[in-house]
């Protein structure tokens, strides 16, 4: 079955053998071939890596005949890689950009194809509207495109050495072994397999590892770094005295981090405390950018320290813009991707776990006892994300609702209407909601943040009745 193929905030994603099938990545990496041809007709090479998920390296292999069928150089990373190395590649080799077999953290009858243009970063709306465009042109040609008479040789890489060193350059190591500090990780059977952990104890550091091994079911559940799919980080915490747990998603863009006493520290959380370590610890001041959805926290901590605030909509291609142009100290969305200053323009979860470690060693404290810090600074800040799925006839008008502006939300006055992303109103209190429909799936998800868990559980309610009215 021909899908139609569309290339969303990270690539383009499918269940395997539904629309994700043999047929439709060739037509996809037909598209970016002729994409990347038509910008350098002879010399381009183009990295082609994975995650570990089910028939990985024949993707990789197909993809590289393709790409040299078109005259476009194949680079194939030999092992599963997380998408930041694939990333720093790109810039450190100079290549033409990357195919990436990955979905992330989909469940496991999921792929998909991420494209990294040459800077690094995720493709823009305009690359992947080229690529369509160029997939659509390749359906619609009734002969067999004809042979390339410049194929190209397929050529291989090893990333890990380059990219760990990078990350050497970013992260006092040092600091965390001379702490003490014990780390439990857990790579959920993912990509960042012998990244994390490998970096620490080659330093020294005690780490307990879990999960270290390829499985392409996930352990039977979605490889996402979420409190509620770590309860093994946690146990391997508690066994060992580790004082921190650091996990990676399915292709390491993404982290999770748990406290020395078990507790969960949700990714709007973890940006802010980031943040503020930042600019305490390197100096930088350059600015802070956030989704338009991620913690208000961000937005008080930034007026505190002076620094320029960026929001930018749902995406992190649009954070990477920023970094590429030494605008962010650090950039981040709730959904648990950032990454700093000088560093590649693409989430990086190795990255973000391996700077926790780093903030508890040198400060001596754990995230909970930093969070009330910032807390007593800024005030308090609690944000939720709740997904709603919709019938049809709940879908219908709830769409026509959005395109209102409305003045009040279940008695609460609304002062400021943002059309970044979604629609996100906000309030006297400076609580607010944010509703954004998916453009895959019925659902609509619903952000809010309020002062107090209180108010917080009100205002979710309040959002879930509009929604139903």
């Amino acid at each position: 079955m021909k899908a139609q193929i569309k290339f969303g905030t990270s690539g383009w994603r499918a269940v395997m053998a539904d629309e994700f099938t043999f047929e439709n990545v060739r037509r996809a990496v037909i598209g970016i071939s002729r994409h990347v041809s038509s910008l350098k007709p002879s010399g381009a090479r183009v990295i082609v890596g994975r995650d570990p998920r089910f028939l990985g390296e024949s993707l990789v292999a197909m993809a590289a005949d393709i790409l040299a069928e078109h005259g476009v150089t194949p680079i194939v990373i030999t092992d599963p890689a997380p998408t930041p190395a694939i990333a720093y590649e790109v810039i450190r080799a100079k290549t033409d950009g990357a195919i990436n077999f990955t979905a992330s953290h989909n469940p496991a009858e999921y792929n998909g194809i991420k494209f990294s243009t040459p800077d690094g970063a995720p493709a823009l709306p305009d690359v992947t509207k080229s690529i369509e465009a160029a997939i659509a042109v390749a359906d619609a040609e009734t002969a067999p495109a004809a042979p390339a008479t410049n194929k190209a040789e397929k050529q291989e890489a090893s990333i890990k050495k380059e990219y760990l060193n990078r990350l050497k350059q970013l992260v006092d190591i040092p600091a965390i072994k001379n702490a003490g500090l014990k780390i439990a990780f857990d790579p959920m059977w993912g990509a960042s397999r012998g990244y994390s952990d490998v970096i620490l104890r080659e330093a020294g550091v005690d780490v307990t590892t879990i999960h270290d091994f390829r499985d392409v079911l996930f352990g039977g559940h979605a490889p996402e770094p979420d409190g509620e799919y770590l309860n093994d980080l946690k146990a391997a915490m508690k066994q060992s005295s580790a004082r921190i747990g650091i996990a990676c998603d399915g292709d390491a863009d993404r982290f999770g981090i748990v406290d020395d006493d078990g507790t969960f520290i949700s990714a709007n959380y973890i940006i802010a405390l980031l943040f503020d370590y930042i600019v305490e610890s390197r100096g930088w001041k350059n600015g802070v950018a956030k989704s338009v959805v991620t913690t208000n926290m961000v937005n008080a901590l930034a007026a505190q320290h002076k620094i320029e605030l960026y929001e930018t909509p749902v995406g992190f291609k649009y954070i990477g813009e920023l970094i590429k142009q030494d605008k962010l100290a650090i950039g981040g969305e709730e959904s648990a991707g950032l990454s700093i200053r000088g560093h590649v323009p693409e989430k990086d979860g190795v990255l973000a776990g391996l700077l926790c470690c780093e903030m508890v060693a040198k400060r001596g404290y754990s995230l909970k006892q930093q969070l009330k810090r910032l807390f007593n600074q800024v005030g308090s800040f609690y944000p939720v994300r709740e997904n709603f799925r919709l019938t049809p006839e709940v879908k219908a008008k709830f769409t026509a609702k959005l395109a209102a502006d409305p003045r009040d939300l279940d008695g609460r006055r609304v002062t400021e209407v943002v059309r970044k992303d979604g629609l996100k109103l906000i309030f006297e209190d400076g609580s607010w909601v944010c509703f954004r429909l998916s453009g895959t799936e019925p659902v609509v998800r619903v952000y809010s943040e309020a002062r107090s868990e209180a108010d917080c559980a009100k205002l979710s309610a309040a959002a879930k009745r509009w929604i139903e009215l």
